[in-house]
């Protein structure tokens, strides 16, 4: 299978501090990846580098192909799927659904003076089809639910059919219906044939859909495991990563984990 990220001893400093330190990772195209860790590990600023928007401090980063340093960005970000609170923040609540989806074909957030073919308008309607979100489409991005927030910012970032897909959190603050919900149809995509490689941050266990094949782990910027799920997500080396005695439990493809009583 192809690789689509590749990152070699990548390093990224801030303020004289490693917020990323040394790491190491490859991704290929029909993996779907969990990074766990604490706060502060350097989950979302991995994932910064994976959505080609920080380059590193050192080592080397090449994503779809591509070296960062060496390559125009605006080429390579439409082939990127990134939803995350940042992007979210970008979009002005009175923006139509429809616009906040169509909008990702030119990578801006805010519907101006674009000129968008018949082709892009139905892609944007299929892809609100295909995430329950299609009797939504007239409707402001700012009176919608979390849930259904959430579930926008994924179909906006898969609306240009990306090679990589990114979500930074996807299930922060849902309550448990609205995060079954996106779990739900997360692991569906995650399944499909047609779905690219996808990369999700998240602090829970609990919140990997199923269909995900493997995790990396990080502390402190650097990577304490990587590997398949069965062989990352242990007791010995989750606790090991929160610094906790833990109780892991895998049922039916969905985990849960808890401090040893």
């Amino acid at each position: 299978m192809p690789t689509v990220l590749q990152l070699n001893d990548v390093s990224i400093t801030r303020a004289g501090t490693a917020v990323v330190d040394s790491v190491s990772w490859t991704v290929e195209s029909d993996q779907r990846w969990v990074v766990l860790g604490p706060n502060g590990a350097g989950k979302t600023t991995l994932l910064q580098v994976a959505a080609a928007q920080a380059h590193p401090s050192a080592g080397e980063a090449t994503v779809l192909g591509a070296d960062l340093g060496r390559t125009d960005l605006f080429d390579l970000r439409p082939r990127i799927g990134f939803a995350s609170t940042s992007v979210a923040r970008r979009i002005p609540s009175r923006e139509k659904v429809l616009d906040v989806v169509l909008t990702a074909a030119y990578s801006v957030t805010g519907r101006w003076n674009e000129d968008y073919e018949q082709v892009d308008v139905r892609r944007a309607h299929r892809v609100l089809e295909e995430w329950k979100l299609d009797h939504l489409a007239e409707r402001s991005f700012g009176e919608l639910s979390d849930g259904e927030q959430k579930r926008v910012q994924i179909a906006r970032a898969v609306m240009t059919d990306p090679e990589l897909l990114l979500l930074d959190e996807p299930a922060a603050s849902l309550d448990l219906g609205a995060r079954e919900e996106l779990l739900r149809m997360l692991s569906g995509y995650a399944r499909s044939s047609d779905a690219p490689a996808i990369v999700m941050v998240t602090h829970h266990v609990e919140e990997i859909p199923r269909g995900f094949t493997h995790a990396l782990l990080l502390d402190h910027g650097r990577v304490v495991a990587a590997g398949p799920l069965a062989e990352v997500l242990t007791a010995e080396v989750l606790g090991g990563t929160f610094g906790l005695d833990l109780v892991v439990e895998e049922h039916d493809g969905r985990y849960a984990a808890r401090a040893a009583s």
